[in-house]
């Protein structure tokens, strides 16, 4: 087997190769290279698990970054666990095929109780006061002690919200990119794997905030480059064949959809009040939906209401099409998880999961960060809100209070979608917009147009080529 790195630049296409990414460009001119027709949806739970399986949805199960749970009546979004991929994964396969084989999976998501040998996940702990403890999960666990004794804690603020992608004290902009890089070259000098599956995320949180074409953007694409890059000449060095292979390409974005507001006015979707403040009862409701970036899977729990749900769709200016069970089923996306329908987005148009009509009783942890709570995606979270008088100071504030022990609210996101300008979650065709794997040899056979489904398949080729 020839011991491999798959390094995953979130976001990187080929159109944002160029001045500003010298060492990925010499890289894609030195060896294989293949557009990858993205994963539907192009989320990074969906893509991750289409790559590492070889399947679509419709078998391993990822219908996103997030689902209903038909039995709990619950959202459920970022979950760990790996139990839930039901498709057997690369490194399953790669060490039936030869015993000695290993993998370290760092960052890369599902990374709980799975068969890899090292696995390094972002894992906050919650004692039973309430706080929130940034930490680390690892595989096997004492690997946490070690590796945060040799690169220091994880600089996990940086890794999501308003602090990533900017330099604030949290850290530097490329921070949680750059820690997550050094534990993968700490992995391999430390245990040497057959193959390490590296997340480097710096490029998604501008591209979502700012847009596919902002000139501030060649900053980002400079410090991802000299990550990659860095990250390549090591592997080089060390004789571990190191791959590129990117997840989706970001949309230009200007108009939020949301659905569950347009639901409620029809009276589909049922709110609790709480403490005064509304919460969306998805097990109560009618319809709602989950949204997820540019994708939104629609659950009609009134199955006698699924011709209306769909015509009212159809007359969204925002949704560019629905898919029912045919649809579902040609699309790889026809599971149990999946919505009753789900709406995909026009280019220009993403998904919001609010269904508050008045921002007063909005929910507390609509103005957190707060993934697992929020009853779908939001990438409002990457803001600090502007009508916030000394916003600033409010951040050291609740920090001062959370230093003291006492609880407290980071209630400092806006409830302005307009303000999101990057999404992503269709399945783009214009073919400099789509995701890319890059090889650093020539790779015979290998297409100029990969699906997902195919990444799979030639990753394994790469691992078992020993020449």
């Amino acid at each position: 087997m020839k011991r491999t790195a798959v390094i995953n630049p979130v976001g990187l296409t080929e159109s944002l190769i160029g001045a500003a990414t010298p060492h990925l460009a010499k890289f894609q001119q030195r060896g294989g290279k293949a557009r990858i027709a993205p994963a539907f949806p192009a989320v990074t739970c969906t893509a991750q698990a289409t790559y590492l399986t070889g399947a679509q949805p419709s078998r391993h199960g990822i219908v996103g970054n997030g689902w209903y749970n038909r039995e709990l009546a619950e959202v459920h979004f970022w979950k760990q666990s790996n139990h839930v991929v039901t498709a057997e994964k690369i490194w399953t396969s790669l060490r039936a095929a030869d015993p000695s084989f290993t993998c370290a999976q760092l960052f890369w998501w599902f990374n709980m109780y799975s068969a890899a040998d090292y696995s390094i996940t972002p894992r906050p702990a919650y004692p039973a006061d309430g706080r929130k403890i940034f930490d680390i999960y690892t595989h096997p666990a004492g690997l946490r002690a070690e590796i945060k004794a040799a690169l220091g804690e994880f600089p996990f603020a940086t890794f999501w919200g308003p602090a990533a992608g900017r330099k604030t004290p949290q850290g530097e902009p490329d921070a949680a990119s750059r820690w997550i890089a050094e534990s993968a070259k700490w992995i391999e000098r430390e245990r040497s794997p057959t193959l390490s599956l590296i997340y480097l995320p710096h490029l998604d949180y501008n591209l979502q905030r700012r847009g596919p074409a902002h000139p501030d953007n060649q900053r980002d694409l400079a410090e991802i480059d000299a990550i990659a890059g860095d990250l390549i000449s090591f592997f080089d060095s060390r004789g571990v064949q190191p791959v590129v292979v990117s997840e989706y390409g970001i949309d230009a974005v200007d108009t939020p959809a949301h659905l569950n507001r347009i639901f409620r006015q029809q009276g589909w979707v049922a709110i609790r009040e709480e403490l005064g403040l509304e919460l969306l009862d998805c097990g109560a409701s009618r319809v709602f939906a989950v949204a997820d970036h540019q994708v939104a899977h629609v659950y009609v729990n009134d199955a006698a209401l699924k011709p209306r749900v769909r015509a009212l769709l159809e007359n969204q200016a925002e949704i560019e099409s629905i898919l029912d069970t045919t649809e579902k089923a040609a699309a790889g996306l026809d599971h149990p998880r999946a919505g009753d329908l789900v709406a995909v987005a026009t280019p220009n148009a993403w998904f919001t999961y609010y269904y508050w009509l008045d921002d007063a009783v909005a929910p507390d942890f609509a103005r957190t960060v707060d993934i697992h709570r929020k009853p779908g995606y939001d990438p409002v979270e990457l803001f600090l809100d502007p009508e916030l008088p000394f916003v600033q100071y409010r951040i050291l504030q609740r920090l001062a209070q959370k230093k003291l022990g006492f609880r407290m609210l980071m209630d400092v996101v806006p409830l302005d979608a307009t303000l999101v300008k990057g999404s992503h979650g269709r399945a783009v065709t214009e073919p400099a917009s789509q995701p890319l794997l890059l090889c650093g040899r020539e790779v015979p056979g290998l297409p100029a147009r990969l699906t997902a489904t195919d990444v799979h398949d030639w990753l394994r080729k790469l691992i078992l080529d020993a020449s």
